[in-house]
């Protein structure tokens, strides 16, 4: 039998305490905050990229589809995901709305329009981490007790990611998940889709839908949400990545560094740790995604319920 439950803790954010150690030992910390400009034209890269790869395979069977989805568009749409990621903290423009706009743009490939409220649950996932009602990170308790440890069932799991993530914030419905942007987001998507649908039909629609279904789920890629959060050492709640693949997902597995200080780019996280490697090399890394992801599958004591949980702050 599994523990059908989380890590139970009273401690605070471990992200808190040690920010202001790092601060108060390498006060230069600070000159890597900023924007990061280039993180648009990369945003423009990888859609552009994914709408000629579509093209091309506008006419192509369901197999040529499906293979270049998982091996080629999978990597597209998730690196377009983590500079999503960047736009939901404000880290490419010092305007608010450019940033929203280019996360818009940046999620027009995934055709599906979850920006908006990806950017509002990842914001609470930051101040209240850890925390069942804010922290949408952590799965729904009926969602772990489902999976609970078989492999079959943390395959099926992880090839239903994005569905799973997507109906995490409905448990809080008290947060305004609803704004004017929401619709904009939406109708963007929608006149995207069916602009492709149109011009390059439905083997390049299915292309770009499925790239994010991989890119998310069942893929290494998707070894991601395990690395982040999931505990494989006793007494640590996060965890970095540091493998080849940050170089093509824009140093996305470098998660204690940016949950330590949210307001440093992707471009600088590196930079972060070689400042301070005495607080960032001492702690349990993992260094393969792969790796990870068989472990987690074959491991029946890494489940759903390997996350730290503690009490809420606050209703809201």
């Amino acid at each position: 039998m599994i523990e059908s439950k989380n890590i139970l803790t009273n401690t605070i954010d471990p992200h808190v305490m040690r920010r202001r150690e790092i601060l108060e030992s390498h006060p230069e910390v600070k000159n890597l905050y900023g924007r990061n400009p280039a993180t648009f034209l990369w945003i423009l890269f990888l859609l552009i990229g994914q709408l000629i790869i579509a093209f091309l395979l506008k006419e192509a069977s369901i197999w040529w589809v499906i293979g270049t989805a998982y091996f080629v568009g999978a990597f597209f749409n998730h690196s377009s995901f983590c500079l999503k990621h960047e736009c939901s903290h404000h880290l490419v423009f010092k305007n608010k709305t450019a940033n929203i706009l280019t996360g818009i743009l940046a999620n027009l490939s995934s055709c599906s329009p979850s920006y908006i409220i990806f950017s509002i649950t990842h914001l609470k996932h930051h101040s209240h981490q850890g925390e069942y009602d804010m922290d949408f990170d952590l799965p729904l308790r009926w969602e772990a007790k489902l999976i609970e440890n078989t492999p079959f069932g943390k395959i099926l799991w992880m090839f239903l990611q994005p569905l799973a993530v997507s109906l995490r914030p409905l448990r809080k419905h008290t947060i305004q998940y609803i704004t004017k942007w929401t619709f904009v987001n939406i109708f963007a998507v929608i006149v995207f889709d069916i602009a492709v649908l149109y011009f390059m039909g439905t083997s390049a629609f299915i292309y770009l839908f499925i790239s994010t279904i991989f890119g998310l789920g069942l893929h290494p890629l998707g070894a991601r949400w395990i690395q982040e959060h999931y505990v494989v050492k006793e007494g640590q709640e996060t965890y970095s990545y540091y493998g080849w693949l940050n170089k093509i997902t824009f140093n996305i597995g470098y998660h204690n560094e940016h949950h330590d200080f949210p307001g440093i780019p992707w471009n600088n996280l590196v930079k972060l740790r070689k400042t301070a490697p005495e607080f960032y090399d001492t702690l349990y890394y993992h260094t393969s995604w792969s790796k990870l992801l068989f472990r987690f599958f074959t491991d029946r004591n890494l489940t759903l319920y390997s996350r730290v949980e503690r009490p809420s702050k606050s209703a809201v």
